[in-house]
């Protein structure tokens, strides 16, 4: 009889991080209405809630969260170049002519003195948005605060989340997971419930085929109830450290290889 696939925490995180270079390299490279961009889309859609599942993990553990909030604030920092580069191919900052001006997530700061506008990019990866997640769970958890408070700080939250990828779903994602971490039933409910309505609003509102991919959300409770065997593996910092660093790197090879050649 077959032997049950077993993975860590740590093999499970190399998993998802080639799954997330897949489907980077299809935004890059591939036509999304093709069979093929559809399977690498499909397969990418396993990173952003996996992420968001072992931050909560990584709260519940952790000795210091401040920390932790500290380290995912600097990677999203460090990372936010890159990933516009990647993603426009040009920096997070532009100086040019023109007025103040709001467009999205584009934010054009006038300068009077120099008749001249610095378009700030304001669109981050996903580490942002991890980040965004740590401090809402950090402040769902916070029982000596009014509960008012905290539901108000953590739509402030969900909010700013917007400009980050992924946005306000990993926040989601992540506040589920610590909320119902041992109670199986509800937490992958809720994530259905979540995932469900992320995709109906991705699919209606633009080609249904083209957004067909993100059905591939629902492999995520598949892979971490199934395959997932609670064990934290090797504790060399080499893989605490590697997404960090793979982030923005391969964002940075991606974005040259797109727009630079």
């Amino acid at each position: 009889m077959p032997q049950k696939i077993s993975l860590n925490r740590n093999q499970l995180k190399y998993l998802v991080i080639i799954a997330m270079l897949i489907d980077h390299i299809a935004w890059a490279f591939v036509p999304t209405s093709s069979v093929l961009g559809q399977v690498m889309h499909w397969i990418g859609r396993l990173t952003g809630p996996t992420m968001a599942y072992f931050l909560a993990e990584g709260y519940y553990y952790t000795k210091n969260v401040r920390k932790y909030l500290l380290r995912l604030a600097v990677f999203a920092i460090l990372s936010w170049g890159p990933f516009v580069y990647f993603e426009f191919g040009c920096a997070p900052i532009r100086v040019n002519a023109g007025h103040l001006i709001w467009s999205g997530q584009v934010l054009d700061i006038y300068m009077p003195s120099l008749n001249m506008t610095a378009a700030v990019y304001l669109y981050f990866g996903v580490i942002y948005t991890l980040f965004i997640s740590l401090a809402a769970i950090w402040l769902f958890d916070r029982k000596n605060i009014p509960i008012l408070v905290r539901i108000a700080g953590i739509l402030i939250l969900c909010k700013i989340s917007e400009y980050g990828d992924w946005g306000i779903y990993d926040v989601l994602f992540a506040l589920i997971f610590f909320r119902f971490r041992t109670e199986n039933w509800k937490k992958w409910g809720a994530f259905c419930i979540v995932a469900a309505y992320f995709c109906l609003t991705c699919i209606f509102s633009g080609q249904y085929w083209d957004a067909f991919f993100q059905l591939g959300i629902f492999m995520v409770p598949l892979l971490i109830q199934f395959f997932y065997n609670g064990e934290g593996g090797s504790r060399n910092p080499v893989h605490k450290w590697f997404f960090y660093i793979f982030y923005p790197a391969h964002l940075l090879i991606l974005g040259f290889l797109r727009f630079g050649l």
